[in-house]
């Protein structure tokens, strides 16, 4: 397989949270990756920003720590790691003040990079503030981009208020609201899977599937990040924004063009058609106290808290494709192992002339979004040698880390942040879109806080609960083995 490199236009970034956690784990090791891949021209500048009061030595210290850290130390040479760190400057800033702001508008306007990025790594209390200074001392030109982490609100109203908030500096063409998920490989590859392939599209419906397992599962527990965790909970926290998006990709219809505004308003219109969800059609659950740690309750530090580790629920998307095929979402941290995946269930064959075919065979299509990214179709054939038509089920299976170079792979962040650089939008949340998902989601949370009932348990290192298993089992189905596959 042969890779091309496409490198962007010289660019400027700024990065706000530059000594955060995120930029030390994800965004300083992805953006070397890119410029030792030859992406990122010479001549293009990575400006650090933060309270904390570093230079631009200190922070090239910092950022090859990092480096260090979390790119293995095969995958590069110390001239790489040097070429990268001459890239970088730093500038102490103050989101609530005027300090700093001037010292980074007169470094921007030393360079000649037409685009100019700025990633906001910094907690949503301090966004406003920030795109505030942005827009006084112009910082903002024709050709800016600013990328947004998540937390993108924590409900309609909050989301509708960030929305307003960046709007009032960015025009929305500007603004890429960032979803790692949509960056992985597999999820690429998904709508390669419905769209370039005629044999799967005319299947693709509810002719012919029977249901949709999207799961999102974690082996680790909060310990340690508990009390902020309880502040969102599962649906806050993966439910609203990555589950959402996959079901999106799932569900959507063939976008005219692949281009942003096309498959975005395709993915807004499957949120407009997700049928409300009763509350019967939920289980939200903690986990218990294992041998080894406690429990959830124990690990955020609140023995009253109803803030679910583990969210199951069962929806439809209300249109011609997928009348009466229900979708189920499932999340939750200390389960058996960590896992995402989307799962395709189609029926059964109308009439089977084999009798070794069991009653309840469904083949299947597994797409693998981690650990190890790939797609495994399930088939039913003939068992080899002599004895007469005996069936058995062969996995078809397309493993990504196979099939694809070293050198080829590429980690979510860096195709986000490149595709942020060059402008293209189309893995990126637009407001609407963000906003449509709060909407359905706030109606479930409304649902859970008028009720009396608390999240019931489950076993750390399990499935999940089994209240999750019963809201299958009702409906004649099961869940896909977390192992499996």
């Amino acid at each position: 397989m042969v890779s091309s490199i496409i490198p962007v236009d010289p660019f400027d970034l700024v990065i706000f949270g530059a000594t955060g956690d995120l930029a030390r784990r994800k965004i300083l090791p992805a953006l070397f990756r890119r410029v030792m891949a030859g992406q990122a021209p010479n001549g293009s500048r990575i400006i650090g920003a933060s309270r904390s009061d570093l230079d631009n030595a200190a922070f090239q210290k910092l950022t090859k720590e990092a480096i260090h850290e979390f790119v293995p130390k095969s995958d590069y040479k110390s001239a790489d790691l040097d070429g990268f760190l001459a890239m970088l400057s730093y500038q102490t800033i103050d989101a609530f003040s005027d300090a700093g702001w001037g010292e980074l508008a007169s470094a921007l306007q030393k360079g000649a990079n037409p685009v100019r990025a700025f990633y906001l790594s910094v907690s949503p209390s301090l966004i406003t503030s920030t795109t505030q200074h942005m827009k006084a001392f112009d910082l903002i030109t024709p050709e800016t981009r600013v990328v947004v982490e998540k937390p993108l609100g924590t409900d309609l109203a909050s989301a509708k208020a960030l929305n307003e908030t960046l709007r009032d500096a960015f025009d929305e063409s500007q603004i890429y609201r960032i979803d790692h998920y949509l960056g992985k490989e597999t999820v690429q590859n998904l709508m390669a899977l419905r769209f370039a392939n005629i044999f799967l599209e005319p299947l693709w419906n509810a002719k012919y599937v029977d249901h949709v397992q999207i799961t999102v599962a974690e082996s680790v527990t909060v310990e340690g990040r508990g009390e902020y965790y309880d502040t969102s909970g599962a649906m806050r926290d993966m439910i609203q924004n990555h589950l959402m998006q996959l079901l999106c990709l799932v569900a959507m219809e063939p976008p005219a063009h692949f281009e942003a505004d096309s498959v975005r308003n395709e993915k807004l219109k499957v949120i407009h058609a997700l049928s409300p969800v009763d509350i019967r059609d939920t289980v939200r659950a903690q986990y218990r106290a294992s041998d080894k740690t406690g429990s959830y309750l124990d690990h955020v530090n609140d023995p009253h808290s109803r803030t679910e580790s583990y969210v199951a629920i069962k929806t439809e998307v209300s249109n011609w494709r997928w009348a009466g095929v229900p979708f189920y979402l499932r999340t939750g941290k200390a389960l058996k192992k960590r896992v995402s995946e989307i799962t395709l269930i189609f029926k059964q064959v109308p009439h089977s002339i084999f009798p070794d075919l069991a009653d309840d065979y469904q083949n299947k299509l597994v797409i693998r979004l981690q650990p190890e990214e790939g797609i495994t179709l399930h088939m039913t054939v003939k068992e080899p040698g002599p004895g007469g038509m005996r069936l058995t089920e062969v996995p078809l299976d397309m493993s990504f880390a196979e099939i694809i170079p070293d050198n080829v792979a590429i980690d979510a962040y860096e195709r986000l942040i490149m595709d942020a650089i060059r402008g293209n939008q189309t893995l990126f949340m637009r407001g609407d879109e963000v906003e449509a998902a709060w909407g359905w989601t706030d109606h479930i949370i409304e649902q859970w806080n008028a009720s009396s009932s608390k999240p019931v348990t489950y076993d750390q290192g399990s499935t999940g609960p089994e209240d999750a298993i019963a809201l299958m089992a009702r409906d004649n189905r099961r869940w896909q083995r977390l192992d499996a596959v």
